[in-house]
Order: structure tokens, then sequence, then C-alpha cells
């Protein structure tokens, strides 16, 4: 690991859509250094905006 380089945790059960509540799938890491978590259909629905603002997409599991 390069020093600051931060890492984040994988999504768990208890990590819950920003949108709707159901559980996390994506995690979109924004330039800024925030993050937004979706579930797979608010994922894909965001896809193209997230390209837009250049936003380091994780999937989990």
């Amino acid at each position: 690991m390069q020093p600051g380089t931060l890492t984040r945790p994988e999504l768990t059960l208890a990590d819950r859509c920003d949108r709707c509540g159901a559980a996390a799938k994506v995690r979109a890491i924004l330039p800024s250094g925030g993050e937004l978590l979706f579930c797979g259909h608010h994922g894909r629905a965001h896809a193209d905006k997230l390209r837009e603002l250049e936003a380091s997409v994780e999937t989990g599991s």
C-alpha cells in the first residue's frame, strides 16, 4: 500500500442503498472523496452519471 492511500472495507449486509435502503451492491467513490452506496438497480440507473463525474465504481458480491 502506498503512503496516504486509504482502503475502504468490503460491502456487508449492513450496508444499504442511499436511494432505497436495499442491500448495497455498488460503491461509487466520488473525486471529492465522498462515497455513495447503491443497490444493483440504482447502480445501473446512475451508471452514466457516475462515469460523467469520473467516480470510481466498485461492486460487491
